[in-house]
């Protein structure tokens, strides 16, 4: 029997994930269209740009990513010490860039006095959220909506675009993150996608290249271990 989500995810074991996105059958994030043959690379665009927002919403931090034609890979870092340092507000105003506010959500995050019932069901909405915004399946559910959305009006077609659950790997220790790091960033190259690390579009090499010929880090990435 496989296991659930929450049993391959545990803090207790690793912070260090590596997530994997897939298109249903003949759904694709760049290329060519099958049927048309039109173009569709400005999806990996929509991938990236939804990714490094969400890594600013987040406890969670992203180590690394590449797409390719069908799927997304991406390496994250779960930070519980940075979510549990939220106040009540941190966290309101955060999942308010991802959802509609409550009354008393939106009230409270205006600074305006509330009833003690009110400041419970607050305070109570406040730590669900906390829990979401460290959680990876939350991560890669407001990853994947929006996408599909897009995909499904460009395509005029409903139903799936994403398969049904990721599929995600613990990364147990310093190796396995190298490890997996390194597949993440050869396998553009490996599918003939890009000739090398540092013209790979749409990748976390690519802008970690960048950062490092500035002598900068890439600021919407996570540090490597021992930069922090």
């Amino acid at each position: 029997m496989p296991r659930t989500r929450g049993q391959q995810i545990s803090l207790r074991d690793t912070p260090y994930y590596h997530c994997v996105s897939r298109c249903v059958r003949g759904a694709f994030l760049s290329g060519e269209d099958p049927g048309s043959g039109a173009s569709i690379e400005h999806r990996r665009a929509w991938d990236e740009r939804r990714l490094l927002f969400l890594a600013s919403v987040f406890a969670i931090g992203i180590y690394g990513y590449g797409e390719m034609n069908n799927h997304l890979h991406v390496v994250l870092y779960i930070n519980a010490e940075k979510a549990a340092k939220w106040s009540t507000l941190d966290v309101l105003k955060r999942w308010h860039k991802l959802h509609k506010e409550t009354l008393f959500t939106r009230q409270y995050v205006r600074g305006e006095s509330l009833p003690d019932y009110a400041m419970t069901l607050v305070e109570s909405s406040a730590e669900t959220f906390r829990n979401r915004l460290m959680d990876v399946s939350w991560f890669v559910k407001e990853l994947d909506e929006p996408i599909a959305r897009k995909a499904d009006f460009e395509d005029q077609c409903t139903g799936r675009f994403w398969e049904g659950r990721f599929k995600s790997q613990s990364l147990l220790d310093e190796a396995a993150l190298a490890a997996c790091m390194a597949y993440v960033v050869l396998n553009p190259l490996r599918a003939k996608i890009n000739p090398t690390p540092e013209t790979s579009d749409f990748t976390s090499v690519k802008k970690r290249f960048f950062a490092t010929t500035h002598q900068k880090q890439a600021k919407q990435l996570y540090p490597f271990v021992g930069n922090h």
